[in-house]
C-alpha cells in the first residue's frame, strides 16, 4: 500500500493539466497488481528460506498452503494486467513498471543472500514508484521525477537497515545479508545517520526552483526541515543505543516522515 500511495502522491504532486480519474485509477491498480507480482516471485524464489525465519514462516509457500505453480500463474497473470493497466496510461509508466518488476524478483531478491549490495539494488524499484507517479502525469521524465525518486531512493537505506537490525537473527537464519557491514555496529549505525540526513536534504530540494512547475514555500520547507529532525534524532539515537528498540523506532519514524513528506508536498502545491 505504501508503494501505490507513494506513486499516487507523485502523480498529484507532478500533474499538470486537469485530474483524470481513469489514469489515477490506472496508475493505482496497475501499481498494486505489478508490486503484488513482485511480492509473489519473491515468494517463490524464497520458498526454502522463509520456513526458517519467524517473520516469512507463515507466508502460503512456506507452509504448503499454496502450490508454486499456483504462485507463478498468479504472479504471471497479475504482472500482465498489471503492465496493461500501465500501458494505458503511457509507454514509460509501463516500461518503468517492468524493470521495478525485474530488477526486484529476479535481482534484488538472489543478491540478498550474496551481499549487502542487495540494499541498494532494492532502493531502485523501491523508489521507482515515485517515479512512475511522475511520469505518468506529465508523459515524460522530468527533473521532478528524478527528485522524487532520489527522495525515496535515499529513504529506503536507514528504513531498511533498521528493520534488518532489530530483525538480524531472523535474517541470519535465512542467510541473508541486510546490513551494510553485515553487523550491528557502529559503522552500520553511521551510514543510517549519513542516508537520514542525506533524505532529508533531498526533501528540501524542490524549495529552490529546481523542479519544473511544483515547488515548495517557505512555510512548508520549515516544516520539513522540523521532521527531518525529528528523523535525523532517531538515527542517532540508534548510533548511541545501537539496540532493537531503536531500531524500531527508527523504523516507524522513517514510514511517519516519508508518509507525511508526500502529504505536504501535494498539500502544498493544491492550498496555495
Amino acid at each position: 500500500m505504501l508503494v501505490v500511495f507513494s506513486a499516487a502522491m507523485a502523480y498529484l504532486v507532478a500533474l499538470q493539466d486537469d485530474f483524470s480519474w481513469t489514469i489515477f485509477i490506472a496508475l493505482c491498480f496497475g501499481g498494486f497488481l505489478v508490486t503484488g507480482a513482485s511480492n509473489t516471485l519473491n515468494q517463490v524464489l524464497e520458498r526454502d528460506t522463509d520456513p526458517l525465519m519467524k517473520r516469512t514462516a507463515n507466508r502460503p509457500l512456506a507452509v504448503g498452503r499454496m502450490s508454486v505453480s499456483s504462485a507463478i500463474m498468479i504472479a504471471g497473470f497479475t504482472s500482465m494486467i498489471g503492465i496493461t493497466f500501465l500501458a494505458y496510461i503511457n509507454p514509460w509508466t509501463a516500461v518503468l513498471g517492468t524493470l521495478s518488476l525485474i530488477l526486484y524478483s529476479f535481482l534484488y531478491t538472489p543478491m540478498k543472500r550474496i551481499s549487502p549490495v542487495a540494499v541498494f539494488i532494492g532502493a531502485i524499484p523501491g523508489a521507482l514508484p515515485t517515479m512512475i507517479g511522475c511520469v505518468a502525469a506529465q508523459g515524460e521524465l522530468t527533473a521532478l521525477a528524478i527528485v522524487l525518486f532520489g527522495i525515496q531512493f535515499m529513504w529506503q537505506f536507514p528504513h531498511f537497515w533498521a528493520i534488518g537490525w532489530f530483525l538480524f537473527d531472523d535474517y541470519k537464519k535465512g542467510g541473508f545479508f541486510m546490513l551494510p557491514t553485515g553487523k550491528r555496529d557502529r559503522t552500520t549505525a553511521v551510514q543510517v545517520v549519513f542516508y537520514s540526513v542525506c533524505t532529508v536534504l533531498s526533501s528540501l530540494i524542490p524549495a529552490f526552483g529546481v523542479t519544473g512547475a511544483f515547488y515548495i514555500t517557505p512555510i512548508s520547507a520549515v516544516i520539513i526541515g522540523g521532521l527531518g529532525i525529528w528523523f535525523v534524532y532517531y538515527g542517532l539515537r540508534l548510533y548511541k543505543q545501537k539496540t532493537d528498540t531503536s531500531a524500531k523506532q527508527l523504523m516507524l519514524v522513517s514510514v511517519s516522515y516519508i508518509t507525511l513528506l508526500q502529504i505536504i508536498y501535494v498539500a502544498d502545491k493544491f492550498i496555495r
